[in-house]
């Protein structure tokens, strides 16, 4: 009788996870802002702005994110 193969299991993306969040080429993480979708006429536009742009996640949530997302999307 034949020995089975020993299979390496696939990781689970987070999809969560893989909305919310895109890893450039560079490997950095992205994030979008929160409080950016109502309640917008008592915000000033400057701050608007800047709450419709991505920036770099935070290195504290960093590890967390990238186990979430194995394969990089």
């Amino acid at each position: 009788m034949a020995k089975p193969k020993k299979v390496k299991l696939k990781l689970k993306t987070h999809k969560g996870a893989a909305k919310r969040f895109k890893i450039t080429g560079s490997g950095k993480v992205m994030r979008h802002h929160s409080f950016a979708r109502h309640i917008l006429t008592s915000k000033a536009s400057k701050r608007k702005r800047r709450l419709g742009k991505a920036v770099e996640l935070d290195p504290t949530n960093f590890a967390q994110v990238i186990r979430m997302l194995p394969y990089g999307l």
